[in-house]
């Protein structure tokens, strides 16, 4: 697991572990990124179950920061509207982008 801070953005890179792994360890350091706009970086070919990252997206969300997974291989159109998932990283700090906009103008 690679961990990047660019401003208010947490930037968690998937290395060498399979996703429930990541998921897993992800989950128990979440309390570090609470404060910021998370992107997950998933390099895992595999659609392994994302209940867990699902979860901690709601629970974000509710906090009024960004959660979002980058993954050219998941599908957005397979899960929730509030569940954002991007193919680039560049398409994640775009969102974003967006949302800090939505959230400052109260939308």
């Amino acid at each position: 697991m690679i961990i990047e801070h660019h401003n208010s953005i947490a930037v968690i890179t998937q290395k060498k572990t399979s996703l429930t792994e990541f998921s897993t360890k992800f989950s128990l350091l979440y309390e570090r990124f609470k404060v910021d706009d998370i992107v997950l970086n998933l390099n895992d070919t595999s659609t392994g179950p994302l209940d867990l990252l699902i979860a901690i997206s709601k629970k974000h969300r509710l906090l009024n920061h960004s959660f979002v997974i980058v993954s050219p291989h998941l599908n957005q159109n397979d899960f929730e509207d509030d569940f954002i998932i991007v193919p680039t990283l560049q398409e994640a700090y775009d969102f974003i982008e967006m949302d800090l906009l939505s959230r400052d103008l109260g939308i």
